[in-house]
């Protein structure tokens, strides 16, 4: 099933079993997804849908942060929910170990041996490789110590 109609069944779903914070997430999926396809006037493949909630995760783990120093657990604990429901839309996160080769790999490819110069470089073409799969602040973390 593409995930477009997964989204729409789970959507369908939550208004039948009244799960307020899965209809409003998923809502808000859907609107970004459909604002994507205006925006490019094509219809988005699975990749480019699961880039949109990768980067919809993003912001809810942004906000997170916000509202924890603010002293706002209640609208924390709602968008951690919200992570958890988008989570499952996304592919299996590969672990630190394996970022950890790709970026070995990659650096050997590149001809990096360290170097904070290389840092975009290095960043750009392993972001690349595990589009999707992977935190971008995990992975700039292992670029960094790689390169230290």
């Amino acid at each position: 099933m593409a995930l477009k109609e997964k989204l729409m069944a789970d959507f369908k779903e939550a208004m039948k079993s009244h799960d307020e914070v899965g209809k409003n997430t998923i809502t808000f999926v859907r609107a970004a997804i459909k604002q994507a396809e205006v925006d490019t006037r094509t219809e988005l493949s699975d990749e480019e849908i699961i880039l949109i909630i990768a980067k919809q995760i993003k912001m809810r783990k942004d906000a997170i942060k916000d509202f924890e120093k603010g002293g706002r657990e209640d609208l924390a604990k709602a968008y951690k929910a919200e992570i958890e429901i988008l989570s499952g839309y996304m592919p299996p996160q590969i672990s630190e170990e394996e970022i950890r080769k790709i970026v070995r790999d990659t650096a050997a490819e590149l001809g990096i041996e360290g170097g904070s110069e290389n840092m975009g470089k290095l960043m750009g073409r392993v972001m690349q490789n595990v589009k999707g799969t992977a935190d971008g602040g995990d992975v700039r973390k292992i670029v960094q110590e790689f390169l230290a």
